[in-house]
This record gives structure tokens, C-alpha cells and sequence, in this order.
């Protein structure tokens, strides 16, 4: 009779044994599974490249290239880029920073320039999808030096399951045509609903283009997080705070910086954010 009792308890501990060892293992698998689904932290830079030179004139696709892999950026919003303009030296910029880089990019023309394409540029440590280009249209269209004409851009495309978008305001002193240039790119973010929309703005934190952001429910993600110096223009003396990256939905950013370099006439910015 001892010897049934003795080998029912061994039973009922054995059993107990493999509940818990399974209760733990479920419990191990479900953290794990937690831990790989949830947002993991992006590094975004947004950087006015100009045209691929310095406020000097020399060339610096290698700098910019150095720069952003030095950065650790996994997307990055790059404005003023040249496709085999003459002034470039016929060098496809976007192609050379995909290379240079080991990113993924999609270009977004703004205007035909001397034989090539000028405008603005998205680099991505993942595949990129959904490119669009969206016209900034405005009335009347601005004339430019030497009458021509020079419309703007937003540059939205699909990547790592994000909806970015990246732009580049009218530069002009008074606002009348990035007033109308926001509340465009404030139409398509209506439909496409990015989660990031970056650029140089051509704006300062003081302006109507700034507010009109904040009022449409985006947030300058450099409030949220930023720190030390914030300003951006000109890159070897700045006075002025021009280029942002602004969030929407749940996105947080955790760290921002602007980055000490005179590689272009901007001074690029870093930002960490969670999706």
C-alpha cells in the first residue's frame, strides 16, 4: 500500500513539474514574442544637402555619405539634390549616396535643371515602396531669377512600414508662399496620414508655417526631445532653426541633436524616434 502511495505522489509531483516547467516556458515565449513585436527606436536624419557642395563651392557627396553612415541613420530626408545637372558635373547624387552608403533611396524631381532633374531625396535602411511625388502648388506661381520658375515638392514613400514624407519650403523672407505651400502638403498628409514629415521648412519655430503644423496636430519632435544647440542655418555660424522633423499618431522622439559639421550650408539633424 506504501508502495502505491509513494508512487501516486511521485505522479502528482511529476505532473506538478511539467505544468510549471510549461507555465515558464509559455511565460518565456510570450515575453520573447512581446520583445521582437514591440517599436523599436529609428535614428532620422533630416539634412539640405546643397546641391552637393559646401557654402564654398567644393563638392561633398563623400562628406554627406560619411557623415550619415558615422550618424547610424536608418532613414534619412535629404533636400537640394542634383540627377546629371551641369553644375554637379552630371552626377546622379542619388546614386552615388545609395552606393556610397548602403541605404535604399527614391528620388523626387521638383524641376528640370541645366540637362538634369533638381529636387529632393529619401534614403532608407529598408526596401522603399509607395513612392509619390505631390506638387505644393501655389497662385501665382512664383517667378525666380531670370524668370524662371522653381514649384516645390513633398516626397512621400512607404518603408520598414512607416509613411514618410520629406519636403522643402520656398526660401523667399515673407511667408506668402510657404503659407500656401504648408496647407498643400497639410492636404496630402490628410490622405496619406505620414507618421514622419520632415524637411527644411524655411521657417522658424516663431512662424505661421510652424503653427499651422501644430495646429493641424503634428509635433516638432525637437520640443518633445531636443537638447543643446537647436539651430540649423547657416552651418558655419547659425542663427536660425529651419529644418524639422515633425511627428504624428503615437511616434515619440527620444533624442535629438543637430550636428556640428560644414559639409552643405545646413547643419544636419538627428533625431531618435519610436514608432
Amino acid at each position: 500500500m506504501k508502495l502505491v502511495v509513494w508512487w501516486f505522489k511521485g505522479v502528482l509531483l511529476y505532473a506538478l513539474g511539467v505544468r510549471k516547467l510549461i507555465e515558464i516556458t509559455l511565460l518565456t515565449l510570450l515575453i520573447v514574442s512581446c520583445a521582437s513585436i514591440a517599436p523599436q527606436p529609428l535614428r532620422v536624419l533630416v539634412y539640405n544637402i546643397h546641391a552637393g557642395k559646401d557654402a564654398k563651392g567644393v563638392d561633398n557627396l563623400q562628406r554627406v555619405a560619411d557623415l550619415i553612415k558615422t550618424s547610424r541613420a536608418d532613414i534619412v530626408l535629404l533636400q537640394e539634390v542634383d540627377i546629371r545637372t551641369t553644375r554637379s558635373g552630371n552626377v546622379d547624387q542619388l546614386e552615388t549616396l545609395t552606393r556610397l552608403t548602403g541605404l535604399h533611396g527614391v528620388f523626387g524631381k521638383s524641376l528640370d535643371y541645366q540637362g538634369g532633374d533638381y529636387g529632393i531625396a529619401i534614403l532608407s535602411r529598408w526596401q522603399i515602396s509607395g513612392k509619390e511625388v505631390v506638387p505644393l502648388r501655389i497662385e501665382p506661381p512664383q517667378p525666380r531669377a531670370g524668370g524662371s520658375l522653381e514649384p516645390r515638392i513633398a516626397l512621400v514613400a512607404e518603408t520598414h512600414g512607416l509613411t514618410v514624407m520629406n519636403t522643402h519650403f520656398d526660401a523667399s523672407r515673407e511667408d506668402t508662399w510657404r503659407r500656401q505651400e504648408v496647407e498643400e502638403l497639410l492636404r496630402s498628409a490628410a490622405r496619406r496620414k505620414p507618421l514622419l514629415t520632415g524637411g527644411d521648412f524655411n521657417s522658424e519655430p516663431g512662424s505661421a508655417i510652424h503653427a499651422r503644423m501644430i495646429e493641424a496636430g503634428f509635433r516638432d519632435a525637437w520640443e518633445d526631445c531636443g537638447g543643446g544647440p537647436h539651430l540649423t542655418y547657416p552651418a558655419d555660424t547659425p542663427v536660425k532653426r529651419i529644418d524639422y522633423l515633425f511627428l504624428a499618431g503615437g511616434a515619440r522622439c527620444a533624442a535629438a541633436e543637430v550636428i556640428e559639421t560644414e559639409a552643405s550650408d545646413h547643419r544636419p539633424v538627428l533625431l531618435t524616434v519610436t514608432p
